[in-house]
């Protein structure tokens, strides 16, 4: 007689771990961390790589938040860490996404800063849409 190993049970669990992930995986990466409503565009381009993600989202209250790599920081920060990633990477490219309700003269406050401090490639986000 063969003795052999029943392999039903974990053929089962592995397709049950494996619909799982597929079930949890979409709802992990969908979700960013910060909502802010970006204008649409109808050219946008959802597949840019960035180094650099600076996001501005708009306070109830008047004026907005403002976040580097999605950590919350101050204008200051941001500087400091502009400054370093553009010495050790001098094409650094930064994406800006700025709540539409944020005054314009704000959103180029920032695009001026990142172009001071070094960044000649950098991006304004953009939904999809027309």
């Amino acid at each position: 007689m063969f003795a052999s190993i029943n392999v039903t049970p974990l053929v089962d669990i592995t397709l049950v771990l494996l619909v799982i992930m597929m079930v949890a995986a979409p709802l992990i990466v969908a979700s960013p961390s910060i909502k802010v409503a970006l204008p649409k565009a109808a050219t946008a381009d959802e597949s840019q790589k960035t180094t650099l993600a600076l996001t501005m989202e708009r306070r109830e209250a008047g004026g907005y938040k403002l976040y580097t790599n999605g950590h919350e920081t101050d204008e200051g920060a941001m500087r400091t860490t502009v400054a370093t990633l553009v010495k050790k990477e001098p094409d650094v490219q930064a994406t800006i996404a700025a709540d539409r309700g944020i005054p314009y003269g704000d959103v180029m406050h920032i695009v001026d800063t990142v172009k001071a401090l070094g960044v000649s490639r950098f991006a304004l986000n953009t939904e999809a849409g027309p």
